[in-house]
């Protein structure tokens, strides 16, 4: 299975569909600063599925700001991050995967493309999709239960 990862997207819903069209993954899942960009996508790409957590620009009351889902038997950790203090270090992010049984964690908020393996723990961040001149998202591909992380400028 293949997985689009983007997050902070800022109003940039042509990019998200580009990205889209490139990956032809089988789960989008935005992690935050782009709630209705989200929403837009969904709505252009009715077949695909789109998963969601609210980032620190987005106003959606009653949303948790981290979610666990199950992909392919991995349980992976959505967050943005700005509630697990990611602009300062990972070691409240990495701590909060692991209380949780995270196999991978995927945060935003900084904007800066990330892959590392802590603990046993994929960590993830796809960078900014919205970014004017560089925008970046990730994949997540599942197979031969593994779960392999990879970041990707996004072509102009």
């Amino acid at each position: 299975m293949s997985v689009l990862v983007v997050s902070d997207s800022h109003g940039s819903v042509e990019n998200l569909r580009r990205a889209v069209e490139l990956t032809a993954p089988s789960l989008v899942l935005h992690l935050g600063d782009g709630w209705r960009d989200a929403e837009q996508l969904a709505s252009r790409f009715p077949g695909l599925p789109v998963e969601k957590v609210p980032g620190n620009c987005d106003f959606c009351r009653g949303e948790g700001a981290v979610r666990l889902l199950t992909i392919e038997e991995k349980r992976v950790m959505l967050c943005h991050g700005h509630t697990l203090d990611v602009k300062t270090g990972l070691g409240i992010l990495l701590r909060e995967a692991l209380q949780r049984g995270a196999d991978a964690v995927l945060f935003g908020h900084t904007h800066r493309p990330f892959v590392d393996i802590r603990r046993g723990v994929v960590m993830l961040n796809p960078g900014s999709i919205g970014d004017r001149f560089r925008p970046t998202y990730a994949t997540l591909d599942f197979s031969d239960g593994k779960c392999l992380p990879a970041t990707h400028l996004l072509e102009r």
